[in-house]
Order: structure tokens, then C-alpha cells, then sequence
């Protein structure tokens, strides 16, 4: 199905301007500095969930040079919870490499924005239209939808071959003429939107949609078979073991995790690959104070991971002489700051309301 030339950019740029989301904290701004983090946070991440902790980021590091100059521990305490750490990792260098090679101002061409740690073409092409009015199309997880079920693009995106091929598709439905440019921010927020609101992986609001009369997936009646991709990961499982060592005053040991690895770069209880290894690890004197934690499991986007803790208690005197490869007893005051897994957060701030 060929569009006419403009027509659909013109649908979705004047439903935007009517309907779409102009509320978020990280909209209406020429920032690419915020229009970045939020695109870095957002990635495999709901909007309700980032809110919380992009206006945490903003308080903290209101600036690409502060959030170069913080420690890589600080960002992962604010980052803590929010997952797929590697993004945090990349935020810091990336910060740091726009300080130290451009000056401490972000790139306006899509083309030099990827070059930096962490920014792949879409997030990229999303700082450059939306901040800079530069022609180039994003497709992250919405907008290929969008553009698959409206142009029918039933080829398999577990290709490469396919994937170039939608970029293709998707450069050619961009905004045309003398106003191409100036409409290329509300454009990419459009698609963007309509991916989020409408055009849903489950039951999309085909009647509410503004490009409905352009949709080759809508006029089927089958939209929900778009986009096309026969491979999936599979899931994988993994059992550990968490040693839970704490004073009576609230300090716990915490070692810092290596890189690569589960959980890397942040602090952590010490983790064992049975139940027998974690008993070894204690000295014999002190495992009649150990008493098991109900387990549970932590599910992460292809794999879970079963966690059975074991808690330690000791007297802070005693503690002293007490200590596990690798770490260091951590302040009651000091762990909440610190970059800690998702799961052994919500446990150590259990064991504070006991």
C-alpha cells in the first residue's frame, strides 16, 4: 500500500498537537539532556515506572557535567530498582564522553549521537528529531508496531534483513516538504503515542486511531498478527543462595558484585550456588544463629531466578571479627543509598519493620 505523499506525518502530527501525551515531565522541552535520560530510562520500561525516578535523576544531576562528575556508585543508588543495569553504566560513560569529547554539548546529528555509550539508532534519531528538527525515524518497540500493522510489513524482524527494511519503510512515511523539519518533534512524539495509547500489542483502539484509513492491518481485521518475529528467547532459570549477615544495630555486609555477571557493579549480599556452599561460608561457632528466609523468585526478562536467603544476626561487638571475602559491613544509614539489587532491597527494608 503506497500512502499519499505527507498525508499520514500530517494525520499523526495533528493528532498529537490534539490527543496525544503533552503531560510528562520530559515533553515540551528542547533539553536533550532530559529528552536523553528519559529515553535511556523508558527502554523495557513502563512510563509510570520511570516518572518516580526521573524526577529523582533531574534533583540529583540536573546536567549531563554533574552526572559526569558523580561517583558510578551514586548513579546506581538512584537507578536501584529501576533494572537492566547496564543502562545506568552506560548513562555515566556516556555523560562522561560528552563532557570530555564534545565539549559538554550533546550532538544535534543522529548520525554522531550513536557513537556514545548506550545510544543505539532509535534513541538516537529521538534526541535529534525531537530536540533538533533532524529528519530521521525512530523504531523502538511502539513505533514498529505502528508502522507494521499500517503498512502490513509482515516480513520476519528476527531477520536483519528485515529490520533494515522497516527503517526503510519507516524514513519514507516522515514528514515531507518546506515544514518537514519543524513538524519532525511532534511527529516522533506522535508515533511514539500512538504506539503507547492506541495501537496496543493487545486490543488496539483501531476506531480511535487517526491513521486507521492509511492501516492495511486494521482494514484486515488483524492487527494483533503485526509485527512478525518467529525467533523468542527462551526463558532460563537460576537458583542462589543470599547470605543475610546484619549486626543488631542494622549493618549489613554487602560486597560489590563483578562485571560481567548477575547484578554487576552493584552491592549485594554474598550469593552461593547451594545451600551447602552458603553453610561453608559461615564459621561453625556462629551457624546455630543462621535461620532460613521463605524463599521467592525474581523474575528478570528472560529468567528467574529463585532466591533462598539465609539470615544472620550478630551482636555489633562480635561482628567486628567477623568478615567474607570481598566486602565490608555497611552502616543502617549508608545501605539505603547504595546500588542494590531489586530483590535484596525490598529484603534488607524488611527486615527494618521487624
Amino acid at each position: 500500500m503506497r500512502l499519499a505523499e505527507g498525508a499520514f506525518a500530517a494525520r499523526v502530527v495533528e493528532w498529537q498537537r490534539l490527543h496525544g501525551r503533552n503531560h510528562l515531565p520530559w515533553q515540551g522541552t528542547r533539553n536533550p539532556y532530559r529528552v536523553w535520560l528519559s529515553e535511556i530510562m523508558l527502554q523495557q520500561t513502563q512510563v509510570v515506572t520511570v516518572l518516580g525516578y526521573f524526577d529523582r535523576f533531574v534533583a540529583r544531576f540536573p546536567d549531563v557535567k554533574s552526572l559526569a562528575d558523580a561517583s558510578l556508585d551514586d548513579v546506581l543508588g538512584l537507578w536501584s530498582g529501576l533494572g537492566y543495569y547496564s543502562r545506568a553504566r552506560n548513562l555515566h560513560r556516556c555523560a562522561q564522553d560528552v563532557m570530555a569529547l564534545h565539549g559538554g554539548v550533546f550532538p544535534k546529528s543522529a548520525v554522531v549521537l550513536e557513537t556514545l555509550p548506550g545510544i543505539g539508532r532509535s534513541t538516537a534519531a529521538a534526541i535529534a528529531s525531537l530536540c533538533f528538527d533532524e529528519r530521521v525515524a525512530i523504531l523502538d518497540a511502539n513505533v514498529k508496531r505502528v508502522v507494521t500493522r499500517v503498512l502490513g510489513f509482515d516480513a520476519d524482524l528476527a531477520q536483519a534483513s528485515s529490520v533494515h527494511a522497516l527503517w526503510d519503510a519507516a524514513t519514507a512515511l516522515l514528514p515531507q516538504g518546506r515544514t518537514a523539519s519543524t513538524a519532525m518533534p511532534r511527529y516522533t512524539q506522535g508515533m511514539m503515542d500512538l504506539g503507547a495509547t492506541l495501537c496496543l500489542p493487545k486490543k488496539p483502539d483501531c476506531n480511535n486511531c487517526p491513521v486507521r484509513t492509511d492501516c492495511r492491518a486494521a482494514k484486515a481485521g488483524d492487527p494483533q498478527r503485526y509485527p512478525v518475529r518467529t525467533r523468542t528467547l527462551k526463558r532460563s532459570s537460576q537458583s542462589i543462595w543470599l547470605l543475610w549477615a546484619q549486626t543488631d544495630d542494622g549493618a549489613v555486609w554487602l560486597s560489590k558484585r563483578p562485571t560481567p555477571g548477575v547484578w554487576a557493579g552493584l552491592y549485594c549480599l554474598p550469593l552461593h550456588v547451594s545451600e551447602a556452599a552458603l553453610l561453608a561460608a559461615v564459621p561453625p561457632g556462629l551457624r546455630e544463629y543462621l535461620q532460613p528466609v521463605p524463599a521467592f523468585t525474581h523474575v528478570l526478562t528472560h529468567k528467574d531466578l529463585h532466591l533462598h536467603p539465609w539470615h544472620l544476626v550478630l551482636p555489633a561487638k562480635a561482628a567486628k571479627n567477623v568478615h567474607w571475602e570481598d566486602g565490608q559491613w555497611i552502616r543502617a544509614d549508608a545501605w539505603p543509598a547504595l546500588g542494590l539489587p531489586a530483590p535484596v532491597r525490598k529484603l534488607l527494608q524488611r527486615g527494618t519493620t521487624h
